[in-house]
């Protein structure tokens, strides 16, 4: 058959070892256990992109020693976490070895495979070319002694190589005592698979009530997809070793099934270990590449307060300054109690919380973010909104004096200004180094620390209010 040039534009794979007239080697077929027999998942989700997924399949392995295919796992599984188990029989079965095939099909792959083997060029009119790949970069050929590169037609190989899998594949050569029906349990730990919550908190027009909300936010990268799973969400740091090992069998009670019945679509909250379980009351179905939202909490009428806070620092008192230092910002605060008194008092897991408020048409207004840490009930719960606009601080050092050798007497003088229509009242944090005392002051103080000096300031509206105090300190 006389050869031609020839360029590829389809690439066509033909897993069968009689498109090329060979005779099909004698093997023993594994036991492939799928998806399809599949008859529960349950997935625990921790905050550290990990994720504890428990898999029952049901299936009827051969008796004795025999390969078994447990496909499509999560692609990011670490292997060394794996436990299996038969829930029917839980002393038939014995793994003696285990693999994670990961090296999954694609047509690159296939091609490298290849490299250096027979295959066929097939032509539109039905006739073939026996090649050897010499290369995919080009693709270049080998056909009757000559280089081809550029060809067209479809390339078939003879066969699917070993070693390659369409799904991430456990395979494992097990021991098993009995021919009948099991259903069993493939526990491993995954990575690629994370959860965070997100609160969005409304203000009301006075600033003293607000009404939250929280969301639970899962990023599945984990390579598989999770169907009518049970799902439950541990919130806490968890400590883990350098090299990525973990127990699953520490893990396992965490992975429970919740009650399919009756599901309220809601999280339920209990103490797990040093750390909160969240459960949610239903099923639901986590995607591979999927970002997914639950409803993890709503409160109305929460109670809040709104802080104004000057901050001072510790290098003010070691030097002397001759220069006023103005326009110095004022933070802004919201605090409020996570208790039942407050219709809260649930743990709220770590996460970030946005707010809003209307303006005076009623339209929302986003008006700060900021995160908060693992809060259980009735601690506080502070949010930094930003720096007031309306309201500065001023500070002058009208005396300071080197005394003997690190002993000093400052004096300083804190200007509060209000351009605001309402009066506000402002908290001054100073912090004070070394050994100090208070030798005079305009308004009342408070030691609240070892070394931090509080004072609660009213200053009126389009107005000014003057602080002053004299501290002697030792460092």
């Amino acid at each position: 058959m006389r050869t031609r040039p020839i360029a590829l534009t389809l690439l066509v794979l033909c897993a069968t070892t009689e498109a090329l007239g060979a005779t099909p080697a004698l093997a023993v077929t594994p036991r492939a256990v799928t998806r399809e027999d599949q008859r529960d998942v349950m997935v625990t989700i921790y905050n550290g992109n990990l994720g504890l997924v428990k898999d029952v399949r049901e299936t009827r392995f051969p008796a004795g020693t025999s390969e078994v295919q447990f496909m499509e796992v999560a692609a990011r599984i670490d292997p060394t976490t794996v436990h299996l188990k038969s829930l029917t029989d839980p002393a038939s079965i014995r793994i003696l070895e285990q693999n994670y095939e990961y090296d999954l099909l694609t047509s690159q792959k296939l091609m490298d495979k290849y490299v250096g083997k027979k295959v066929r060029l097939y032509q539109g009119d039905g006739t073939y070319h026996e090649a050897t790949l010499l290369s995919t970069n080009g693709p270049i050929f080998e056909i009757n002694g000559q280089i081809h590169m550029g060809q067209y037609g479809r390339l078939v190989l003879p066969a699917l190589p070993e070693n390659l899998v369409a799904r991430p594949t456990l395979v494992w050569l097990l021991r098993n005592q009995t021919a009948s029906p099991q259903r069993v349990e493939a526990s491993y730990l995954t990575g690629g698979i994370t959860w965070k919550a997100d609160y969005v908190m409304v203000l009301n027009a006075a600033d003293t009530l607000s009404d939250l909300t929280g969301w639970v936010t899962i990023d599945n990268e984990s390579g598989a997809t999770y169907k009518d799973a049970a799902l439950k969400l541990v919130a806490g740091d968890l400590n883990r070793a350098r090299d990525g090992r973990r127990d699953a069998r520490a893990l396992e009670l965490a992975a429970k099934a919740a009650p399919a019945a009756d599901a309220s679509r809601e999280f339920q909250s209990e103490g797990f270990f040093e750390y909160h379980l969240y459960t949610l009351d239903g099923r639901t179905t986590i995607k591979e590449n999927q970002t997914k939202q639950l409803s993890l909490l709503a409160a109305n009428e929460i109670p809040v307060a709104k802080q104004l806070i000057y901050y001072g620092a510790q290098d003010y008192y070691r030097n002397a300054y001759g220069m006023p230092i103005s326009n110095q910002k004022i933070a802004v605060y919201l605090e409020l109690k996570n208790s039942k008194e407050n219709r809260l008092g649930v743990p709220l897991p770590k996460g970030k919380i946005r707010v809003y408020k209307a303006d005076r048409s009623g339209s929302q207004q986003f008006i700060g973010e900021d995160w908060i840490d693992h809060t259980p009930k009735d601690e506080r719960v502070r949010i930094k909104m930003g720096n007031a606009f309306d309201l500065v601080g001023s500070r002058t050092q009208k005396d300071w004096r080197k005394l003997a050798s690190n002993l000093y007497e400052v004096e300083w003088e804190i200007a509060l200004r209000n351009h605001k229509s309402e009066p506000q009242t402002v908290t001054v944090v100073e912090p004070v180094p070394g050994d100090w005392e208070v030798l005079a002051s305009s308004h009342p103080y408070e030691k609240v620390e070892a070394h931090t000096l509080r004072y609660t300031i009213a200053v009126p509206k389009d107005g000014a209010t003057k602080l002053t105090y004299r501290v002697r300190i030792h460092f």
